[in-house]
C-alpha cells in the first residue's frame, strides 16, 4: 500500500490553485483585449504600435502647444528677401540659394540662429525667408546684395598649386611679400601685386625643386565653390580571408586608398567689386609606408603557411579659412613643409621609408581675373588687409 505525506498533499494542492490563478488572468474579461501574446514575447500593445505607421511615441519631455505666435521679445521682425537676380543666374547646382544660407551662416555665426533670441532662416528658388532682430537683418541684406548685384558675374580666378622641396625662396621674395594674419598654425599668407607675382613665380620657375601641380583658370560663379583636386589609387592587402576550397586556402583582402590633394575655393565679392572674401579648404592625404604584418593561415597541406597584409601609415594636412584681400592683388597662401599634393609613383627600387622628396613647401596662388577674363577695373587698395578668420 502507497503511504502519501501530508507535506506532498500540501504541495500539490499549492500549485492547482496557482495553475487556476494564472489561468484566470490570462482570460480576458469580455470586450476587453488581452495584453500578452503567446511564446511569451512582449505585450500585444507594444507590437501593434510598433506595426501602426502613425502611432506617436509618448515624449518624455514636457511639450506645451505655445501661444501661436513667434515670439519678439528682442524686437524680431519677418522679412522676405527676392534672390531670384541671383538663382535664376547660377545654373551649375541644383540648389544656388544654400550658398547664401551658407554665407549668413558664417557671417554671421551658427549659434545666433540656435539661441536666444529666436531666429528662423530658411531659403527655396525664389524667397530668403529671415527672423531675427533689425541689426541681424541688416547683416542679412548686405550679403544678400552682395549676391543679387548684377555687377557680381561670373568671376575668373587663376589658382596656381606650387611646391618647392625647401622654404629659402622666402629670403630673396620677403621685401615684396605683406603679411596676413592666419589663424592656422604653421600656415601664413601674404598679399602682393601682381606684377610682383609674376616677378616672383618667374624666379620661382628656375629652381630646380620647383613643381607645378595645377594651374586651372577657373569660371567661377559668385558666392559658389569650386575644387581643383589631383589624386591616384594606393592598393593595398588589408586582411585574408580563410578559404579552404580554394588555393592556397586563403583569399587577399584588397583595399584602395586615394592619395592626393583637393582644394576648394569659394570666392564672393563685395558690392562695388573692390575687394574679395573667399574660403580655401585644402585636404592632403599621402601614404608615407605601408607596413607588413605577418599573418598565418595554416591549411591541411601547409601548416606553417604564412602571408603578409599591410597596415597604411598615413600622413596628411587639413586647412580651412577664409580671407578678405582686394581685388586687384594677388594672395599667396603657404601651408609650411607638408606631404606632397601628388606624390611621385612609388618604384621597385624605393625604400619603404619616407624620404625627404614626400614633403615640400605648398604655396597656393590666388588672383583675380575680372569678369570673363576681363582685368577688374579698382584702385589699388594699400591699406593693410582684413584679418582672417575661420
Amino acid at each position: 500500500m502507497v503511504r502519501i505525506s501530508k507535506s506532498f498533499v500540501f504541495a500539490a494542492a499549492v500549485l492547482c490553485a496557482a495553475a487556476q490563478v494564472t489561468s484566470a488572468q490570462a482570460q480576458p474579461a469580455d470586450g476587453a483585449t488581452s495584453n500578452w501574446r503567446a511564446g511569451g514575447g512582449p505585450p500585444t500593445n507594444l507590437q501593434n504600435l510598433a506595426q501602426t505607421p502613425n502611432a506617436q511615441r509618448a515624449s518624455i519631455a514636457r511639450v506645451a502647444s505655445g501661444s501661436g505666435q513667434l515670439p519678439n521679445d528682442a524686437g524680431q521682425v519677418w522679412r522676405e528677401y527676392d534672390i531670384t537676380p541671383y538663382t535664376l543666374r547660377v545654373t551649375s547646382t541644383a540648389r544656388p540659394e544654400q550658398a547664401i544660407v551658407d554665407w549668413i551662416l558664417r557671417e554671421t555665426g551658427y549659434e545666433a540662429w540656435h539661441s536666444d533670441p529666436l531666429g528662423l532662416l530658411s531659403a527655396n528658388g525664389r524667397v530668403l525667408r529671415v527672423y531675427h532682430t533689425p541689426q541681424m537683418q541688416e547683416q542679412v541684406a548686405e550679403i544678400v546684395d552682395r549676391f543679387v548685384n548684377s555687377n557680381a558675374e561670373t568671376q575668373a580666378f587663376g589658382v596656381r598649386v606650387i611646391t618647392l622641396g625647401s622654404p629659402s625662396w622666402r629670403s630673396k621674395a620677403q621685401r615684396v611679400l605683406r603679411p596676413v594674419p592666419v589663424q592656422s598654425q604653421g600656415v601664413q599668407a601674404w598679399l602682393l601685386s601682381k606684377e610682383d607675382c609674376a616677378m616672383l613665380v618667374a624666379d620661382l620657375q628656375k629652381r630646380s625643386d620647383f613643381r607645378e601641380h595645377s594651374s586651372p583658370h577657373l569660371l567661377v560663379q559668385n558666392g559658389q565653390s569650386t575644387v581643383v583636386a589631383a589624386s591616384r589609387p594606393r592598393n593595398y592587402i588589408k586582411d585574408v580571408m580563410i578559404k579552404p576550397e580554394i588555393w592556397p586556402g586563403f583569399q587577399p583582402e584588397a583595399a584602395k586608398i586615394d592619395e592626393g590633394y583637393s582644394l576648394e575655393f569659394k570666392p564672393l565679392l563685395s558690392i562695388d567689386g573692390r575687394s574679395i572674401d573667399a574660403v580655401v579648404k585644402c585636404n592632403i592625404d599621402q601614404v608615407e609606408k605601408l607596413q607588413p604584418v605577418p599573418i598565418d593561415v595554416p591549411t591541411a597541406a601547409a601548416p606553417r603557411q604564412r602571408t603578409e597584409i599591410q597596415v597604411p601609415q598615413m600622413a596628411g594636412n587639413r586647412f580651412a579659412e577664409k580671407f578678405h584681400w582686394p581685388a586687384d592683388m594677388v594672395l599667396v597662401v603657404g601651408f609650411g613643409i607638408v606631404p606632397t599634393p601628388t606624390p611621385p609613383e612609388p618604384t621597385a627600387m624605393k625604400i619603404p621609408l619616407i624620404s625627404a622628396s614626400d614633403h615640400a613647401d605648398l604655396l597656393v596662388f590666388v588672383e583675380n581675373k575680372g569678369v570673363l577674363g576681363k582685368p577688374p577695373s579698382v584702385t589699388r587698395n594699400l591699406q593693410p588687409a582684413v584679418g582672417v578668420f575661420k
